[in-house]
């Protein structure tokens, strides 16, 4: 019989440092790329390695990712054990709300007690990456190993800003360390060192035991509190090294051990030019292991005359005589009007940009109307008078604007459901 493996997926997060693009919406929820939002990529991952009971756990904000597990992810209800399903706190021992990674699993083991699984996997919802899930699991079986953290190899110098973990050379993990100042380097490169990537295998009796334990204890968090624990009374605790992973169809210019965390508008701005290009770094083409999304049923793109130098169109969208794209990635129905030069910005849906309008570095979130002849991103103190929110690295990013827009209809009016 195959192994039975159930996947609670992380999906509470606030998302404050990527403000205001969580304004209105959890981190997990946050568009990516052409037609993705954050999410997609985990739930991909676990589909893809044949994980598909699958929980995801809401917290903050949570209407916008809700309505796109709604359209985008119905598996066939005839099969009882594939599904993903949305969770929100259950309050099932006491009133408060998920307080940490762990907490929010043991509000739920209700759930793994109806499965009565042999492992469960607890991954986070919010990183851009391909990964065969299988792969850790059977690593973590091979080793007989009460728990398996997915690691990812960074330059040494660079750990200190990551939780670290340090391991034998059978992966075996000896210490956490939580941004140390002088990190344990890697048993066969010292020019390198594990940073946990936040994303677990447990066995599962182990799981339960371990939650239990942590509830009575008033502990909430799996890095913080239960992993350190467990290895403190000397359980199995492997490193799984993420960049042993092989997934099918990656390209040869493909960046081979790709994995973004886009938690700051600059990270979030950087990681979409990792898609563009002709050998872009992070090649969504990929029929072997494909990211999912919705089913979205409108038209496709339109392009009437413009110049496109290095874009990506989401479908629907419009882009209009003498425009000019560069480095430029258009959402689902957005219009692009006459005259308008964008260079290295994010449309995202239901945009309009008006007509002779200039933007250089700018992210423009939903239901936006751009006044024709707007320059954005030109100068910090004009972009932060309008409103706007520009970043560190230069990045002005327009809120959404009112969802009664849809660029489509001419300004009001609706568009097509994703």
């Amino acid at each position: 019989m195959p192994d039975r493996i159930i996947a609670f997926v992380m999906a509470g997060g606030q998302g404050s440092r990527l403000q205001p693009l969580t304004a209105a919406r959890s981190k997990p929820s946050v568009p990516f790329g052409s037609r993705y939002r954050l999410v997609d990529f985990v739930l991909s991952n676990l589909v893809n390695s044949q994980i598909r009971t699958i929980y995801l756990l809401v917290q903050y904000k949570s209407q916008s990712l809700i309505e796109h597990v709604r359209k985008a992810w119905t598996i066939s209800p005839l099969l009882k054990d594939q599904f993903v399903t949305v969770v929100p706190p259950q309050m099932r021992y006491g009133e408060s709300w998920f307080q940490g990674t762990a907490d929010a699993v043991h509000q739920n083991i209700n759930l793994v007690e109806e499965h009565a699984p042999d492992y469960v996997v607890v991954f986070g919802a919010d990183h851009i990456y391909r990964m065969d899930i299988q792969q850790m699991v059977d690593f973590h079986k091979e080793r007989e190993a009460d728990a398996t953290v997915a690691a990812l190899p960074v330059p040494l110098d660079e750990a200190s800003s990551f939780g670290v973990i340090a391991a034998g050379a059978d992966g075996r993990i000896e210490a956490f360390q939580e941004k140390p100042a002088n990190p344990s380097p890697l048993p066969g490169d010292p020019n390198a060192a594990y940073a946990s990537m936040g994303n677990y295998v447990f066995s599962a009796k182990v799981l339960m035991e371990a939650l239990e334990a942590a509830q009575q204890a008033g502990e909430t968090d799996f890095g913080g509190h239960v992993l350190p624990r467990m290895l403190e009374r000397g359980q199995r605790l492997f490193a799984y090294d993420f960049a042993s992973n092989r997934i099918p169809g990656i390209k040869p210019y493909e960046t081979p051990v790709y994995w973004r965390d886009v938690g700051t508008i600059d990270a979030y701005f950087n990681a979409h030019k990792d898609v563009l290009g002709d050998e872009p770094a992070f090649d969504a083409f990929n029929p072997d292991w494909p990211i999912y999304s919705s089913n979205y049923q409108g038209p496709v793109a339109r392009v009437l005359g413009a110049r496109l130098d290095n874009a990506l169109l989401g479908a629907a969208s419009v882009v209009h005589e003498n425009a000019h794209l560069v480095n430029s990635i258009i959402r689902r129905e957005a219009v692009i009007e006459e005259d308008v030069e964008l260079k290295d910005c994010i449309v995202m849906d239901y945009v309009r940009v008006g007509k002779g309008s200039r933007l250089k570095r700018v992210i423009i979130d939903r239901h936006n109307l751009v006044e024709p002849g707007s320059v954005i991103g030109y100068d910090r103190e004009a972009d932060l008078a309008r409103g706007y929110t520009v970043s560190k690295g230069g990045v002005t990013v327009v809120p959404a604007g009112n969802t009664g827009v849809f660029a489509r209809g001419g300004g009001y009016g609706g568009g097509y459901a994703e």
